[in-house]
């Protein structure tokens, strides 16, 4: 019995973590660091920076050393690429200290599983770095700055630790993926961008809609785990049937739970079929 448990577990144990976070300018901080003079409320300041950088630079998208995160979803995946479970951080209170200190812990309390993201490299990874310093989190098994670069958790090139699907389709920057997660998700038939982008998650805040952010930030989740396992399949650690396996069993997972999250039906309901090229239509289960 006890074996067999243990086999359980092992069969179960999480190997990758696929997350997303999605971030909301922090006004009390925009307001003191560029209008310290001038007696703006949040909201004020935000919009004043936020219009100053689309006269500027043609979008008004705020550096991420100005926001804060207000959803962070993750997808705990095990070794055969399976998915296990899909979960919001701190639900339904979503505070910001919480959610980060839930992502780094829990990400140590898996053993340090595999992060997997879609230009996590460039936004999401610093942006909770830089709230474990604000929040004062220690994150040693991260910054593992003593061991030899090459396996230090952090280095760019470190597979092993943390996989950006954007790093890997365009050699690690030495092209521009045009169309981003949104493109590489319709190639193989996965929605993509819904009816929400990550433009307007700062509007969707300040109205309130924390809801919505958070269904757009497992929606992101979902195409980031659909492309990483096409991806397994690219680089030759996954076949191709196998892969078809997981996205039939993802889809049964996610039509068991329609009823607790509404936005599953919506992302099961725009998947399209992928056309296999080297056979017939492989039907796609509900």
């Amino acid at each position: 019995m006890p074996k067999n448990k243990t086999a359980a577990e092992a069969a179960n144990k999480v190997r990758y973590l696929v997350f997303d976070v999605e971030s909301v300018a922090d006004g009390d901080l925009v307001a003191s660091i560029k209008y310290p003079k001038e007696k703006l409320t949040k909201v004020q300041a935000v919009a004043r920076y936020r219009e100053e950088r689309r006269q500027k630079y043609g979008t008004d998208f705020i550096p991420y050393t100005f926001q804060k995160p207000v959803s962070i979803a993750v997808a705990k995946v095990d070794a055969r690429f399976r998915l296990l479970d899909l979960v919001t951080l701190d639900e339904p209170e979503f505070r910001t200290h919480v959610m980060v200190e839930n992502f780094w812990r829990g990400w140590l309390q898996y053993d340090m599983p595999t992060l997997i993201s879609f230009n996590g490299r460039g936004f999401d990874i610093p942006l909770l770095e830089l709230a474990a310093f604000r929040f004062g989190l220690g994150v040693p098994d991260w910054f593992n700055m003593k061991d030899a670069a090459y396996q230090q958790k952090r280095n760019r090139y470190n597979l092993g630790s943390h996989l950006d699907l954007q790093d890997l389709f365009t050699n690690f920057g030495a092209t521009r993926l045009n169309g981003g997660l949104n493109l590489i998700a319709n190639l193989i038939g996965i929605p993509g961008k819904m009816d929400i982008s990550g433009d307007k998650v700062q509007d969707l805040f300040e109205k309130g809609k924390v809801a919505a952010i958070n269904d757009y930030c497992r929606c992101d989740v979902l195409d980031t785990y659909f492309v990483f396992l096409r991806a397994m399949v690219m680089t030759g650690r996954l076949q191709l049937d196998k892969e078809q396996k997981l996205f039939a069993e993802a889809r049964k997972w996610l039509h068991s739970r329609t009823d607790e999250y509404p936005i599953y039906a919506e992302y099961l309901e725009k998947w399209q079929p992928w056309e296999n090229p080297w056979e017939e239509l492989l039907p796609l289960e509900s």
